[in-house]
């Protein structure tokens, strides 16, 4: 053997995985198809968003949570209906379990810190049992998401320095290996050393081969989301016909290989038309990978239209119901919608997911933080504004409505029809109550201080002049989580068709639908899926270390 346990892939998972491992005295060999600068993986390129239950931050801000309310919001939000939900199920079950009660306490003494208003996203906008969380959950790390690698990173690091952990990157897997009918490891090629910078797309060209031995192997490879074709073969009829035109928001390297390989192996794949991709994605002015998308995550007061200028129906409001949103929107035969706004809106209700698009949170800077409630534009968002292929901005509305058409080539939006549309909803502004559910939903926003705070702005008409100039944004269909994968059991072993173990064979992360081969079910709710890493990573980790003593 080369090693007790063999990791393959470096993002969040993998190295949680292998941080357990080596804390437990095992030797472990982690490799990657990419280069050492791409440590990390997805996790580097996140908001850092975790989500936890009745936790300090909560408390303080008059948020009371318990286990029963976040179980019945994960419920009513993964609608659990097939056969094969039962280890998803319990998967769920014990991840909320975690997050209410032992997760924050060990991230915390790590070193992991939050920022202290929590966020609502995805907060559903149905009845109690539907989807969404009933209060707020998301929890921006300090640091977004390299804060939340860094205390995995430096022990999978010092474990490397002392010899117990071997770093092997541009090593890319090509099949599972067997010995006497046992799984004992993996093959592939080596590919050529590559300088680009971290997500950009690498080279694939092969310098020579490579086959490794170990008691076990860990599958911890990410999604699909970077793979349009498997995108667009997985997409669910309840979703509609897939867009022709999609963006991404994961590199080019997140390309459900080795999901596929471990099926090949014997593994057993379920849910694979369950995903959760996101509805408010912008081309990158200036991108990284292919495809590159951002994602808004808007406050709730954008006027949200679909392709032909009709306004979405409730609960389909900005940060509501991710997936009801894109189900109304493929079935208008089009791809893409759009937000209409107001400069008071952009400023103060539009985050751009990431971690480079955050950089005040990012490099931890309390200037930059503070800087967000003066009169100007978060940089970012300016540089949307000033850049993106995506943003309109004019002073009238008619205006803005034939520049609309323009962008996209066609003459679906009627300028005259749009400003009946703004002025309806402007009417409704006029008094403290309404019968317009979005606008009851601005007003219920903001009776949450964080939301008044930092994420919703006050009620005003959008064509009030000096709220302005009007913004309209393109919206297109972004690629992102994989929500259904291979199928493990509570210690995070692989199963084969009949649903007896594979061997040896482990799975966390995203290729796992985050543990048990869909732990969210049909919907997520935010702030879960780098969560949903390290509590998998960390479950195969520790029962790795005991299976292979």
């Amino acid at each position: 053997m080369d090693a007790d346990v063999i990791v393959v892939g470096a993002g969040l998972a993998g190295l949680v995985a292998t941080a357990e491992l080596a804390a437990a005295g095992r030797k472990v060999i982690l490799i990657d198809q990419e280069g050492e600068q791409n440590l990390g993986g997805q996790a580097f390129w996140s908001f850092g968003g975790l989500f936890f239950v009745d936790s300090p931050e909560q408390r303080r801000m008059g948020i009371r949570d318990t286990f029963d309310l976040a179980w019945q919001d994960w419920q009513g939000s993964a609608g659990f209906d097939r056969p094969e939900d039962d280890w998803a199920r319990r998967w769920a079950e014990a991840y909320v379990h975690f997050a209410h009660e032992e997760k924050r306490a060990w991230l915390h003494a790590q070193g992991m810190r939050w920022f202290p208003l929590v966020g609502w996203a995805e907060r559903g906008g149905g009845l109690a049992t539907g989807h969404g969380n009933s209060v707020p959950r998301f929890h921006v790390t300090w640091g977004t998401g390299p804060g939340v690698l860094a205390p995995f990173i430096a022990k999978v690091r010092a474990a490397a320095a002392s010899g117990q952990v071997q770093l092997k990157f541009r090593h890319r897997v090509d099949g599972l290996t067997r010995s006497g009918g046992v799984i004992d490891g993996v093959e592939g090629e080596i590919l050529e050393p590559s300088t680009v910078a971290r997500g950009e797309a690498s080279s694939r060209v092969a310098t020579g081969t490579f086959a490794l031995k170990a008691q076990a192997v860990l599958v911890a490879s990410g999604g699909i989301g970077g793979n349009f074709d498997l995108v667009r073969q997985n997409w669910p009829a309840r979703l509609g016909t897939p867009p022709d035109f999609l963006v991404s928001g994961v590199p080019a390297h997140v390309d459900g290989r080795m999901q596929l390989i471990t099926e090949g192996a014997g593994g057993r794949i379920v849910n694979r038309d369950r995903m959760w991709h996101y509805v408010e994605g912008v081309r990158n002015w200036n991108p990284i990978w292919p495809s590159h998308g951002i994602r808004i995550l808007p406050g709730p007061s954008s006027i949200w239209l679909d392709a032909t200028g009709r306004r979405l129906p409730a609960p389909n409001f900005p940060g509501f119901d991710t997936l009801a949103s894109l189900e109304h929107i493929m079935k208008t035969g089009h791809g893409y919608s759009w937000f209409v706004l107001s400069r008071a809106i952009i400023k103060k209700e539009f985050a751009l997911s990431g971690s480079e698009q955050n950089p005040d949170l990012t490099n931890k800077s309390i200037t930059g933080i503070l800087s967000r409630l003066g009169k100007g534009l978060p940089p970012p968002v300016q540089a949307f504004m000033d850049k993106g292929a995506d943003f309109i901005v004019d002073t009238d509305v008619k205006a803005l409505g034939r520049r609309m058409n323009a962008l996209v080539g066609t003459s679906l939006i009627d300028p005259e029809a749009l400003e009946r549309e703004i002025v309806a909803r402007d009417r409704e502004i006029e008094n403290p109550f309404s019968k317009d559910a979005q606008v009851i939903a601005i007003r219920g926003a903001r009776n949450y201080r964080g939301d008044k705070l930092m994420r919703t702005a006050p009620p005003h008409r959008i064509l009030d002049p000096a709220k302005g100039p009007l913004i309209a944004v393109k919206l297109n269909i972004l690629t992102r989580k994989t929500l259904g994968g291979l199928q493990t059991d509570l210690d995070g072993r692989v199963l084969g068709a009949g649903g007896a173990p594979l061997g040896n064979v482990y799975s966390a992360g995203e290729v796992a639908g985050f543990g048990g081969g869909g732990v969210h079910g049909y919907r997520s709710l935010e702030g879960t899926f780098l969560g949903g890493c390290i509590f998998s990573g960390r479950t195969a980790g520790r029962a790795m270390a005991k299976a292979v003593a």
